[in-house]
Formats: C-alpha cells, sequence, structure tokens
C-alpha cells in the first residue's frame, strides 16, 4: 500500500481488527486527558474523544516532521464507553469492576464508540459514531469475583471483553458486534471508500 494508516492507540483489539481486513497499520498511541470540559451526550463524548485522541497524534507528527508524512496518510482514532444510567468508563481498581459488572446484570445497555479519521496537515476530516444494546443474563456474584481475578476487565469499557470470556454471558445484542469490541470496522471501511479513496484505495 502507498500510503500509511496510522492507529492512535495501541489496543490489541484494534490492532488485530485492522491485520484480520489486509491493513498493517502503523501504530501511534495518543496521550491525552480523556476528560470533558463540559457535559456531552454519549454520542458527542465519544467523538470527541476520539477526535482529540486523533488531533493529538497530528501534533506529534508534524512536530517531529515525520517521514510518515511522506506518504498520502490517514490517523484512526477511536474512543468507547457504556451507558446505563449513566456514561461507564473503564474500571480504576475491583472494587469498582465489581460495582459496574453488577449494575450490568440481568438487564441492558448501551456501548458507543466514536471514530475520528484526519488527514495529517490537512483540513479534511471525519467524525463519527456507532451505538450498540448488549443485553446481559443474569450471573452470580462469585462468578463477577473469578472474572475479575483474570485481569481481563482492565482497561475495558464497562469492565469486559464480549470477545473473551465474559462473553458467555451476553444473551444478545442489538446492532455491530465490532462496535462492543471497540472499532465498528464496516462502519470505518464504509467511510473510507466513500470519501478517503485517494488516501486508502479499496478493491472489494
Amino acid at each position: 500500500m502507498n500510503s500509511s494508516i496510522i492507529l492512535a492507540s495501541s489496543s490489541p483489539r484494534r490492532i488485530e481488527m485492522l491485520k484480520k481486513n489486509g491493513i498493517e497499520p502503523i501504530i501511534i498511541p495518543s496521550s491525552v486527558d480523556e476528560g470533558i470540559p463540559w457535559k456531552l451526550s454519549m454520542e458527542q463524548t465519544v467523538m470527541y474523544l476520539a477526535l482529540k485522541k486523533a488531533l493529538n497524534v497530528e501534533k506529534h507528527l508534524l512536530q517531529e516532521k515525520s517521514d510518515i508524512l511522506c506518504k498520502p496518510s490517514v490517523i484512526i482514532a477511536a474512543d468507547t464507553i457504556v451507558y446505563k444510567d449513566d456514561m461507564i468508563g473503564k474500571p480504576v481498581n475491583e472494587a469498582d469492576a465489581e460495582k459496574i459488572l453488577k449494575l450490568l446484570r440481568n438487564t441492558s445497555h448501551y456501548v458507543a464508540t466514536g471514530v475520528a479519521l484526519i488527514k495529517p496537515g490537512d483540513a479534511k476530516r471525519s467524525v463519527m459514531y456507532d451505538v450498540t444494546e448488549v443485553f446481559f443474563k443474569n450471573y452470580s456474584d462469585d462468578e463477577i469475583k473469578r472474572y475479575i481475578a483474570t485481569k481481563e476487565p482492565w482497561d475495558k469499557a464497562g469492565g469486559y471483553a464480549i470477545q473473551g470470556t465474559w462473553g458467555k454471558h451476553v444473551s444478545h445484542i442489538v446492532g455491530n458486534y465490532d462496535n462492543v469490541i471497540g472499532f465498528p470496522w464496516e462502519m470505518i471501511k464504509s467511510e473510507l471508500k466513500k470519501n478517503w479513496t485517494q488516501i486508502v484505495p479499496f478493491s472489494d
């Protein structure tokens, strides 16, 4: 490929998703404060944070005058949150993980992922989001504690990975499965094919 896909994340799930679709990304994780300066909706929050991450990586590349920019490039950044009565991020400790998983038990919640695509040094950008409703079965306090002991909940919005062992507690979802993983590839690919073909040529 005579262009560069720059992923503003070190998430194994997002890297794997790109590789699975034949793209070998350049990994440049963003380093931003994920706080938001004012009250935003779930959808606005994930788009705001995704764009913030993409702009952070763009700033780094331009300051370093990186050789990466010698080829047409697009930065892809994403941010995922869980929503159940309020926004839920990543658990900060075991007690927080337990509290979150108890809240999500035997009910449904929403997973929103915002995605930002930007061309470094250019005004071209796309910002979008996807939302999936996830329904959990009932599960015991002991199952929660055993799951937390595996350390899988860390660094996961909502304290779980649907593609991991906790996926057995999902009864069904309404929407895109990849969005729950944190990288709605079909939406991203559709946008790249629609508006970014000069940088990322796709062939079906």
